[in-house]
């Protein structure tokens, strides 16, 4: 049998696991919060930002002479080791949990305190020596430390999705060129429309998706305003004069953005508009990803009873049932994590609406959902790249089967013959059955301007 430690707090004793380096407040947030089991570890960009944001702190309380320079270093030591990937296992508890980020912060804080014990030749749970609450978390609250690291997890994560996303331009940009010699039917409300090229068809799927590297890049800006220094609601109780600003500026330092500090600390304890915004461009990529792959599917559907201009590659076998049936696999689990994007930007609509009075205590929701949008999309992105796009085949003799049996070329007669004129063979076609070519012979009409597809 497992043996533990018991720490006491205001609210009773806690047995902690022996080789578990958190205190009485994580344990209870562990049994308190058994939701979604996944730990926030699950996500290393949040406990590295937490690590960031200790360090920042103590550095300048040290500076400030509320921080006596061993108990500075024992923090820092431990940070620089959870900012280098070391200890995430003992970030466990639940991304899901009440209480504003209480749970976190106080885990980031114990598992420091007690790891710097362990450093400083002490036992674990003697607080006496470095305290969770008194010095790693010395002029701090957990509301203004929770969405300073929920910022900088968030940007963290970003940088997966732009890569992920530029991968993808990339790859249909390629496509595109590969296939801007073939003319094929273009589709409205899916009915033959005019002509096109395959080509043209996707360079629109890479420039649509390029528009948003830039959207992410410049609403990801909007959450280097963080609230460190506010404190409990932003009144800055508790913290020595000068202090958030220089924290603000270590904090920069540390991670390498250019941040600054709320202008209103107050407003900004409660306020997430810069994540309903965020959220709403992760949104926007899913609705345009999700539009592409239906397009695929569409493009690609047959191969001899359906649309059939376009080969994806054959990732797995379709069915149990029928021989030789390949779907598109990779194409639907995109549109499904797409799906859960745009549920997810629900999700932190109502949760940033929820923050009653001077805090939001959702917040937790917002970064779990967020953070989940991007992982589950750059990961999806990454295999629609990788495992069909890059492999995607035309058909070439389909394009100009469709193409020449289709009656989309009356739209270039009409400039030649009218509109009307046009219409009428185009009718005369469809009823003989057979194509426009041979019914402008049949007619004696000039058919040279149906050679010329832009």
């Amino acid at each position: 049998m497992h043996h533990g430690r018991t720490e006491r707090d205001s609210i009773g004793d806690s047995l902690i696991p022996e080789d578990a380096a958190w205190g009485s407040q994580t344990q209870r947030a562990l049994e308190n919060f058994p939701i979604t089991g996944i730990p926030i570890s699950h996500y290393p960009e949040i406990v590295v930002a937490l690590a960031q944001v200790k360090k920042a702190c103590a550095r300048t309380n040290a500076e400030l002479g509320v921080l006596a320079s061993d108990k500075e270093q024992a923090i820092i030591k431990v940070c620089d080791e959870i900012i280098a990937g070391q200890h995430h296992d003992q970030f466990a508890v639940d991304v899901m949990q009440g209480g504003a980020g209480t749970s976190t912060n106080m885990n980031a804080n114990e598992v420091i305190a007690n790891l710097g014990l362990r450093d400083l030749g002490a036992d674990f749970g003697d607080y006496a020596r470095l305290h969770p609450n008194d010095d790693v978390n010395r002029s701090q609250s957990t509301n203004d430390v929770y969405p300073t690291a929920i910022r900088l997890a968030t940007l963290a994560k970003a940088g997966d999705l732009t890569k992920a996303l530029r991968a993808l331009v990339d790859a249909f940009r390629e496509r595109g060129e590969a296939f801007a010699h073939i003319n094929k039917v273009g589709r409205t409300q899916l009915q033959d429309a005019v002509p096109m090229t395959l080509g043209q068809e996707f360079n629109s799927f890479a420039n649509t998706l390029a528009e948003d590297i830039d959207r992410i890049a410049d609403l990801g800006r909007l959450l280097t305003e963080v609230n460190l220094g506010g404190t409990a609601i932003g009144t800055r109780i508790n913290t020595p004069e000068g202090y958030g600003p220089r924290a603000v500026e270590h904090l920069s330092e540390i991670t390498g953005l250019a941040l600054t500090p709320a202008s209103d600390l107050i407003e900004a304890s409660s306020d997430l508009g810069a994540f309903v915004m965020f959220s709403g461009a992760l949104k926007r990529v899913a609705i345009k990803l999700s539009k592409i792959c239906n397009d695929l599917r569409l493009l690609s559907s047959g191969p001899r009873a359906g649309l059939g201009e376009i080969i994806l590659p054959p990732a797995q076998a379709g069915s149990s049932i029928m021989p030789g049936k390949v779907n598109p696999v990779i194409p639907e689990v995109v549109n499904q994590i797409c799906y859960q994007a745009i549920g997810n930007d629900l999700t932190v609509t109502m949760a940033a609406e929820a923050g009653q009075l001077q805090l939001n205590a959702m917040e937790p929701v917002i970064f779990y959902k967020v953070m989940e949008t991007m992982t589950t999309l750059a990961n999806g992105m990454s295999v629609l790249t990788t495992r069909c796009v890059q492999g995607i085949q035309a058909d070439e003799g389909r394009c100009a089967e469709l193409l020449d049996g289709s009656l989309v070329l009356a739209t270039l007669l009409a400039p030649v013959i009218g509109y009307d004129a046009a219409s009428r063979l185009s009718k005369q076609a469809l009823a003989d059955g057979i194509t426009l070519r041979e019914a402008c012979k049949a007619q004696g009409v000039d058919t040279s301007a149906l050679d010329t597809v832009r």
